[in-house]
């Protein structure tokens, strides 16, 4: 009972340490054995909330240790869904020697890309870009990557670059949303002219 307390002690430890970013404390336990993939009352792990707060070293001296990118928490995130739609590019370019596994789902059925290009964090797409994902994958609401650049970006320069990514890399320019409603009639509608001729350049109706 003792042993099991004190291993409880040091997870706890551990993930309060990841949340906090204090990277010498991380280190610490992990040499001290601390279980990786423990999580909180929100199946949160150290991993994920390393992400959460953007603590960079922390989040490589997990993964070095094995820590998995694929640990879901009780809203379906994981480390690499939320490295994702966060933009943490670096801790990005740390999972993919890992192979995140790329069928896991966020709470809106969607994968790391989609968000990532909504948001319109250009390096973090990069290296999305890099790692086999869907980039037709269709999210719960009907929408692609490149749906999701129109529909809920705004059509400035960082969405102009991530649609120009997304279509270099082979997204369809014309798969519509759940109305039949295609990219490029989204875009005109809404006024984004520079990202509708890209997506017209790559054939897009």
């Amino acid at each position: 009972m003792l042993m099991t307390t004190a291993a409880g002690a040091t997870e706890s430890a551990l993930i309060d340490a990841a949340a906090a970013g204090r990277a010498g404390e991380v280190a610490r336990l992990i040499a001290a054995g601390a279980a990786l993939e423990a999580q909180d009352a929100q199946r949160r792990s150290a991993l994920l909330l390393a992400v959460a707060g953007n603590h960079v070293a922390v989040a490589h001296a997990l993964l070095e240790a094995g820590a998995s990118p694929n640990t879901q928490a009780a809203n379906r995130d994981t480390p690499w869904l939320l490295a994702g739609a966060s933009g943490r590019a670096e801790i990005i370019a740390a999972m993919l020697p890992r192979k995140p596994d790329l069928t896991i789902r966020n709470r809106y059925g969607g994968n790391a890309l989609i968000p990532a290009c909504e948001r319109a964090h250009v390096e973090a797409v990069k290296l999305l870009l890099t790692s086999g994902i869907d980039v037709d994958h269709v999210n719960d609401l009907g929408w692609t990557c490149l749906l999701e650049i129109v529909i809920l970006g705004d059509g400035g320069p960082r969405h102009q670059e991530v649609a120009k990514l997304v279509l270099a890399a082979g997204a369809d320019p014309s798969r519509p949303d759940k109305d039949g409603v295609t990219p490029l009639a989204h875009a005109r509608q809404k006024g984004q002219r520079a990202v509708a001729a890209l997506i017209e350049q790559a054939g897009g109706r």
